[in-house]
C-alpha cells in the first residue's frame, strides 16, 4: 500500500527538489515579501500624501486661473491676464479660443505617483480636464476646458509630485538584489558538505568506490559527516571479517569432502555409495550457495556493463539446459534502442540473474517470461513463471538468508540451501537498487529487480 505521505501535495510540486533550492527559497522569500510591503506602504502613506499635498496648491492656482478667464469679456484682456499670471508663478499659460479638447489621461504605469495628482485635479477643478505626464519635458500637460476654450498650463514635475520616487524602489530592489548574491554564495559553500556527503552515501550504497572527502562546513553537518565514516569504516570491517571468516571455514568443509568423495570412488558399485555421493554432492552445492552468500561482492571491481548483454547471456545460458525462455529484450544493434550500460560489478549481476531465472524454472509450471525495461533513471528486469506463485504473507520471508519456501512452492522440486533468493537481493542492495516480488500474470511469480542509473 502506497503511503500518502510519500505523495507530495500539488503546491510541493513547485517547490525546489535541492537543499540549495530551498534553502536559497526560505531566503528569498522573506525578502520580497518585505519590498513587497515596504512599497504599497510607501506609495500609499508617503507618496500619494505628499503628491497630493503638493498638486493641491497648484491644482488651486489653475481653478482660480480658470476662473479669472472666465471673468474677462475680451480675448485680449485674457492674454493680458494670462502673461501677467505666467510671469508671477514661473510656468506658461495660454488660451486657445472657440476650442475643444477630448478629455484624455496619458500616465505611463511606472508614474506611480501621477495617479494620485490626477485624482486631485480631477476633484478640485470642476471642468473637463486633459492630463499628460509625458508630452512636455519636466512639466505636466493640463488642459482645461472653459466656455470661451480652452487653457493649457504646463507646471513643472517638481511642483506636483515627489522627484523621481522610483529611485528609492530601484536602490531597494538593487540592494537586496546584491545581497542575496553574497548570500547565495555562502549557502553554496554550506551546501557543498551535504552534497558531497549525499554523493559519497550514494556511491557506498550502490557498492561503488566513495568519493574520499573530509567533513566540512556546519558543526551539525561535520558531525553527519564524521559519523558516515566512521559507519562506512565499521562495515567494510565487518564485510573483510566475515569474509575471511568464511574463506577458513571453506577450506575446513571442502578438505573432509574432498576425502569422502575420493573414499566413495574408491568403493565398488554399491548402492549405499550412490546415495552418499549425492549427499555429498548436495553439501558441495550447500557451501558453494553459502560463500557465495557470505562473499559478497567486495573483491570485484565496478565497471561500465551492458546489463541487457547480461541477461542475454543467462538466458542462452539456460536455454542450452533445455528451459524454455520466453524473453523480451530490446534490440542491440537498434540506434534507437535504450541505452542499458550501467556501473555494475558483472559476475555478481550474472549470479544474481541466473539464480533468479533458475528459481523460476525449478518452482515454475515449465515456461519463464523474461523482459527489460529502460527507464531515465532505472533499468527494470521482469521474471516471471507459471508456477504456484508465493503467497503474500511470505514474500518477505522468502529473501530473508536459509528461510525455505518450498512449502508455497512444489514439495517435489528438490532440496536447496535457502539462499537463491537472498544472493540475489543482496546483489541488488549492494548496486542501491530493489528486487520486488508480486503475482505474475501468467499465474506464478512476478520478480522485478530494479537497477538504477
Amino acid at each position: 500500500m502506497t503511503d500518502p505521505r510519500a505523495t507530495p501535495k500539488r503546491w510541493q510540486r513547485f517547490l525546489p527538489k535541492g537543499l540549495f533550492g530551498r534553502a536559497f527559497l526560505i531566503l528569498i522569500a522573506p525578502v520580497v515579501i518585505l519590498q513587497i510591503v515596504i512599497t504599497l506602504v510607501f506609495i500609499q502613506r508617503h507618496l500619494d500624501g505628499v503628491t497630493r499635498q503638493m498638486s493641491e496648491t497648484v491644482a488651486m492656482e489653475l481653478r482660480s486661473f480658470a476662473a479669472v478667464v472666465e471673468r474677462q469679456p475680451d480675448i485680449a484682456d485674457v492674454e493680458h491676464v494670462l502673461a501677467e499670471l505666467s510671469d508671477s508663478i514661473g510656468y506658461p499659460l495660454s488660451f486657445a479660443e472657440d476650442d475643444y479638447i477630448d478629455p484624455q489621461i496619458r500616465r505611463p504605469f511606472y508614474r506611480i505617483a501621477a495617479r494620485a495628482l490626477i485624482e486631485t485635479l480631477q476633484s478640485l477643478i470642476k471642468h473637463p480636464i486633459s492630463v499628460d505626464t509625458e508630452r512636455v519635458p519636466k512639466a505636466i500637460d493640463v488642459k482645461i476646458q472653459l466656455s470661451k476654450g480652452v487653457l493649457t498650463a504646463q507646471p513643472p514635475e517638481r511642483r506636483m509630485m515627489s522627484a523621481n520616487p522610483h529611485f528609492l524602489l530601484v536602490w531597494m530592489a538593487a540592494v537586496s538584489v546584491f545581497l542575496l548574491v553574497i548570500a547565495s554564495l555562502f549557502l553554496r559553500n554550506q551546501v557543498r558538505p551535504i552534497k558531497q556527503l549525499a554523493v559519497a552515501a550514494e556511491a557506498f550504497g550502490k557498492g561503488q568506490p566513495a568519493p574520499s572527502f573530509k567533513p566540512a562546513g556546519a558543526e551539525e553537518v561535520r558531525r553527519a559527516a564524521s559519523a558516515f565514516l566512521t559507519m562506512r569504516s565499521r562495515i567494510e570491517r565487518q564485510i573483510a571479517q566475515r569474509t575471511l571468516m568464511l574463506s577458513g571455514v571453506s577450506h575446513d568443509l571442502r578438505t573432509p569432502l574432498t576425502r569422502m568423495r575420493l573414499a566413495l570412488a574408491m568403493m565398488d558399485d554399491d548402492p549405499d555409495a550412490a546415495l552418499l555421493s549425492r549427499d555429498v554432492d548436495e553439501m558441495e552445492r550447500m557451501v558453494d550457495g553459502f560463500l557465495a552468500f557470505a562473499r559478497g561482492q567486495e573483491a570485484e571491481e565496478v565497471t561500465p556493463t551492458d546489463l541487457r548483454a547480461v541477461l542475454d547471456d543467462v538466458i542462452e545460458g539456460g536455454r542450452r539446459l533445455g528451459h524454455e525462455i520466453i524473453s523480451a529484450l530490446p534490440d542491440p544493434l537498434s540506434p534507437e534502442g535504450p541505452d542499458t550500460t550501467l556501473s555494475l560489478r558483472r559476475d555478481a549481476v550474472h549470479r544474481c540473474l541466473r539464480n533468479l531465472i533458475e528459481n523460476a524454472v525449478k518452482y515454475g509450471g515449465g515456461k519463464v517470461w523474461v523482459t527489460l525495461d529502460a527507464e531515465p533513471r532505472r533499468v527494470t528486469i521482469t521474471i516471471e513463471d507459471d508456477g504456484p506463485g508465493v503467497p503474500e504473507a511470505l514474500r518477505e520471508d522468502i529473501v530473508k538468508p536459509f528461510f525455505r519456501g518450498d512449502a508455497a512452492r512444489n514439495q517435489d522440486s528438490g532440496g536447496g540451501s535457502g539462499l537463491g533468493f537472498s544472493i540475489a537481493m543482496d546483489v541488488m542492495r549492494a548496486h542501491g537498487g530493489d528486487m520486488v516480488l508480486s503475482d505474475s500474470a501468467h499465474g506464478g511469480l512476478q520478480v522485478r529487480v530494479h537497477f538504477p542509473r
